[in-house]
């Protein structure tokens, strides 16, 4: 099973993805990580990621292909992936098809979690976290028993900067707007399956896994 997901902030991408990698006994793979992990051991793709991060610019698709396919030809991806922080363009998105072309494979599915922009902001800005231990609340759907206290170690809980209402607006209408074209783009290859992210996550996953399916025909 070959798959990519993609969601905006605060839609449930990540406990999704872990749920999805379980089920299909494939591999859960961020870029993000993979991107930490390439300049944390000093590989040869890391190093040249490195050279633009330094300089402040960003690291060019080339690059970024480049790291994501060392991940791709590695033996746990032989029976399928979850792709999760790429493609983020149409660009990545026809890098992505040409490398899996040189491996004789392609994508079964793309998951789409769609979520209402009003849910995801209400869903952000609740969020607090305790400055201590790291404990996370939110103010409706799972407060902490003595507000701005954490139950876990009674250390003070907080709203994180990138949590409060602008700035989470506009995380949310910059990914909208970056990836409207990549949806259109899996959509017009019948790749694409939308799954209404504002219900419970067991209801999300079993819509998930229903839309999917048992893998390639």
């Amino acid at each position: 099973m070959r798959l990519v997901i993609m969601g905006p902030p605060g839609a449930g991408k990540g406990t999704q993805a872990v749920m999805i990698a379980e089920e299909y006994s494939i591999p859960h793979i961020s870029t993000g990580d993979i991107f930490r992990k390439n300049l944390k051991e000093g590989t040869p793709l890391g190093l040249k990621a490195k050279e633009y991060m330094d300089k402040g610019l960003l690291v060019p698709d080339e690059v970024v292909v480049e790291i994501v396919k060392d991940r791709l030809v590695k033996d746990d991806c032989k029976d399928g992936f979850l792709l999760d922080g790429f493609p983020r363009t149409v660009a990545q998105a026809n890098a992505l098809d040409h490398v899996l072309e040189d491996m004789n494979m392609g994508l079964d599915k793309v998951i789409n979690i769609d979520v209402d922009k009003d849910v995801l902001i209400q869903r952000a800005v609740g969020r607090r976290v305790c400055a201590g231990c790291g404990a996370t609340y939110h103010v409706r759907f799972n407060p902490s028993k003595k507000v701005g206290e954490c139950d876990v170690c009674a250390g003070k809980v907080i709203q994180r900067d990138d949590d409060r209402e602008e700035t989470v607006v506009k995380r949310i209408e910059v990914y909208l707007e970056q990836t409207l074209p990549l949806i259109q783009y899996y959509k017009s290859r019948g790749l694409l399956v939308s799954i209404n992210g504002e219900h419970e996550i067991q209801r999300v996953f079993e819509d998930i896994t229903r839309a999917v399916g048992s893998g390639s025909e």
